[in-house]
């Protein structure tokens, strides 16, 4: 079933302070075209810089998630970004007054419920998914942090949180698509553990927080100084000591309410991957750092990734990278089974074939004689030769080698071939030659329409 990207029906707007800078902040969400994504306008700035969400323009993540472009920067963004992947928003402006995002009660409650599902709208071009191949892992040596993504048809997380705190003991929360995010994930309030706080006010940080906006958590009793030192922040409470346990919460939302804000977070620094994917991700004791470093990785293959399956052009005009001569001299084929006829791009992991397909060759005669078609298994075999250009190129002895199928999986031929087409046969390496073995993804063309597809294996042997 196709999903279909969205954005807002109207505009939205928000104000509060930010939780770090302390400055009010007016928010604006204006809704955005297709293929838009999320950007953020500094329209407090004289030339009103754009900040696209992407995880490449992550500049900090103490605290919080600070994108920059240039000067122009935006932080504590994730709160936002959740809510927005919650509600399946792809496009969306976010003009801002200020250098922080609003904290509000610390959740992504009002930014959900002020949308709500009847404020997205749908708009008419499909929504673009990053399928992961392979499963991808990454660790913080420094914290411990995990995260693994494994490839699966749905978008999932399974994710555990240990402070060694005996409060908050060891927890755990999981989304899915049967997740109600409005309802399970939004309302779920960032938290601090009071010890933490004295660091945080002698760095200037958390000018705008308070006891409505964040689950603070006594880990032991505090008293005497660091206690008239919050004090100064948060007011007098007229008490000799802080008592362990939960300073400012009577009953939390869920019992694993600390946890699902963990995955409030994750939700929202995946989401500058910049592109949606299916995947399972575990994530332990996952944190702004981490969660950046995943999405930065996710949104490197997705380019690549969309590099590589980018119609190639071709240019009669334009004079071949390798010519039938060229060709010859690294293939063993000859004709009437030689099936490219020149090369036109070829790159380190990627290359580009021609191969004409005319009324002469041998197998129209029958296959079909009133319907003459190119056969499918040809139409690989020209993958296949093209393929062995780009790896039997990079060897020293290329005529002394060849190469053979080891494997071709996922093969689709949605469109005939027929004499007088040109194809257009691209082969992007997707696993690089080792022990002999070489993965790639084919593509033919004609024209603009995907003719087959298929993902080879192939070996490569030294002739006898």
């Amino acid at each position: 079933m196709v999903e279909f990207q969205q954005t807002i029906k109207e505009a939205y707007s928000f104000r509060g302070k930010g939780l770090h800078s302390g400055i009010a902040a007016n928010i604006t969400l204006l809704p955005a075209p297709v293929n838009h994504g999320v950007k953020f306008c500094r329209v407090d700035l004289p030339t009103k810089p754009i900040v696209d969400a992407i995880a490449s323009n992550v500049s900090g993540t103490q605290r919080g998630t600070i994108l920059s472009n240039g000067e122009a920067s935006i932080s504590t963004i994730e709160h936002l970004m959740s809510a927005l992947y919650g509600l399946g928003i792809d496009n969306v402006l976010i003009e801002t007054d200020a250098p922080e995002i609003p904290i509000l009660d610390g959740s992504s409650l009002e930014y959900v419920t002020v949308i709500g599902k009847e404020g997205v709208k749908t708009q008419d071009e499909p929504r673009r998914y990053f399928e992961l191949k392979e499963p991808l892992h990454y660790k913080d040596s420094e914290t411990g942090s995990s995260i693994s993504i494994y490839p699966d048809s749905k978008f999932s997380i399974d994710l555990m949180i240990d402070f060694n705190s005996d409060i908050l003991g060891t927890q755990c929360a999981s989304f899915n698509s049967e997740t109600d995010y409005l309802k399970e994930i939004a309302p779920c309030r960032t938290f601090v553990f009071l010890h933490d706080l004295l660091p945080l006010i002698n760095n200037n940080l958390i000018k705008g927080g308070d006891l409505n906006n964040a689950i603070v958590i006594a880990k032991e009793r505090i008293e005497g100084a660091e206690l008239k030192k919050l004090e100064e922040v948060f007011g007098s409470s007229n008490k000799e000591s802080i008592e362990k346990g939960y300073l400012n919460v009577e009953k939390l939302q869920f019992n694993n309410e600390c946890a699902r804000h963990k995955l409030l977070d994750l939700i929202g620094d995946l989401a500058l991957a910049g592109i949606r994917f299916r995947g399972k991700v575990v994530a332990s004791r996952p944190g702004h750092k981490i969660n950046s470093e995943i999405s930065k990785i996710i949104l490197n293959m997705a380019n690549k990734s969309v590099n590589a399956s980018a119609i190639p052009q071709f240019d009669p005009n334009a004079e071949p990278v390798v010519d039938i001569n060229g060709i010859k001299k690294l293939l063993p084929h000859r004709p009437p089974f030689l099936m490219v006829d020149r090369i036109i791009k070829m790159e380190k992991d990627t290359v580009v074939g021609i191969k004409t397909v005319g009324i002469n060759e041998g197998y129209f005669i029958g296959h079909f004689p009133d319907e003459p078609v190119m056969p499918g298994v040809l139409i690989i075999e020209s993958m296949a030769q093209v393929g062995g250009i780009l790896v039997l190129s990079d060897l020293d002895e290329p005529e002394k080698h060849s190469t053979y199928f080891a494997k071709i999986d996922n093969a689709k031929f949605k469109k005939k071939v027929v004499p007088g087409d040109v194809l257009v046969i691209k082969l992007h390496v997707t696993a690089p030659l080792r022990r002999s073995i070489v993965c790639m993804k084919g593509e033919v063309y004609v024209g603009d329409t995907l003719a087959c597809e298929a993902d080879l294996m192939a070996q490569v042997i030294k002739n006898k």
